[in-house]
């Protein structure tokens, strides 16, 4: 059986989509390097997931995969106190999924907002799959077989994690009334600080091709940020400029804050152009990615690393899903054994 710590558990997870990029690390790597000290954190590769919208290309799950763990190791994930493991390595994933998927109905999943916007976004409005619309089904599952109790998410996510409550309250009503329940309620832990902009003033996204790689060389950084959208407004320098609009304030904001007040002033004045602006920015983002690059290179250069950490952490993570499962299967009759007269 497993041997659970006091601390609470938190579950969250990546698509493994290749590099990672700043919006990426504000939107969720900061958050789980912090909670890692006071929280028992599983960090799940949701290779599974990544099928509901590019199912035509598994050959890119592993390369993707392994740049995506490089990216959290780097970033200060830390193997020793926090498990990482691959959705697909634990079959348990899909039998809870699969359970879960009779307790909720075709029309709540499609009442979902985050999957209403997906549809409409990727122009699938007559060609979604099942498992996209699944999508938050499978989520639960990854949840509630680790029997998370906090979700690091941003708000966009927050209806899933309704969901996944409510699943539990519904899988609790029909099997655990005369039992204790097995599943805690999974809660939403916001992120503190929003996903950046992107480059274009979009949302980050290597789809949109507006993102600055943690793993983006300084040649690479200085020329995307000048590239950068600012203030269509200010043209000259002494124009004054409206940084809530601009894309690389947003990086200020983050990344120079000790020098961002006097960075708003000046741009607002006129006393700031938009060049020194971004250089300053991009001063701001190498020293801060330095270390973080550094010890990626490390880590690339050490055979299997990654292979070894994933091996561990999937060991650990599918001892815990069986005990969950074996809880499940009792609770729903699927464990009684039946004997036959001939």
């Amino acid at each position: 059986m497993e041997n659970r710590t006091s601390k609470p558990r938190i579950l969250s997870g990546m698509r493994p989509t290749g590099k990672l990029h700043l919006g990426h690390y504000t939107g969720a790597l900061e958050n789980w390097v912090r909670l890692q000290n006071d929280y028992e954190n599983f960090h799940l590769v949701a290779d599974w997931h990544v099928l509901t919208t590019d199912y035509e290309h598994p050959q890119r799950i592993w390369p993707n995969t392994y740049e995506m763990v490089l990216d959290w190791l780097a970033a200060g994930i830390d193997p020793n106190q926090s498990l990482i493991f691959r959705q697909s390595q634990i079959l348990e994933h899909a039998e809870l999924h699969l359970m879960l998927s009779m307790l909720v109905s075709f029309g709540r999943l499609q009442r979902n907002p985050t999957f209403k916007e997906q549809i409409r976004d990727l122009g699938l409005e007559d060609e979604y799959s099942y498992g996209h619309i699944g999508y938050p089904v499978l989520q639960a599952a990854d949840i509630l077989l680790y029997k998370g109790n906090y979700v690091p998410v941003g708000e966009d996510q927050v209806p899933h994690i309704e969901l996944s409550r409510e699943l539990v309250r519904r899988f609790h009503f029909i099997y655990c009334q005369d039992r204790a329940p097995i599943f805690p309620e999974p809660l939403p832990m916001l992120t503190a600080f929003a996903r950046l902009p992107g480059l274009d003033r979009r949302r980050m996204s290597k789809s949109l091709g507006n993102t600055i790689l943690l793993s983006d060389s300084e040649q690479e950084i200085r020329q995307k940020l000048r590239s950068a959208i600012t203030d269509e407004q200010k043209v000259r320098k002494n124009d004054p400029g409206h940084p809530e609009i601009c894309p690389v304030f947003s990086y200020q904001q983050k990344f120079n804050p000790n020098q961002v007040k006097k960075i708003e002033m000046d741009c607002r004045s006129g006393a700031l152009g938009c060049v020194d602006c971004k250089k300053w920015a991009g001063d701001a983002i190498l020293s801060f990615l330095s270390p973080m690059q550094e010890k990626r290179k490390e880590i690339q250069n050490q055979p299997n690393f990654v292979e070894d950490v994933l091996s561990t952490g999937e060991q650990k993570a599918r001892t815990i899903a069986r005990d969950t499962m074996s809880e499940v299967r009792e609770v729903m009759g699927f464990q009684k054994i039946i004997t036959y007269e001939i």
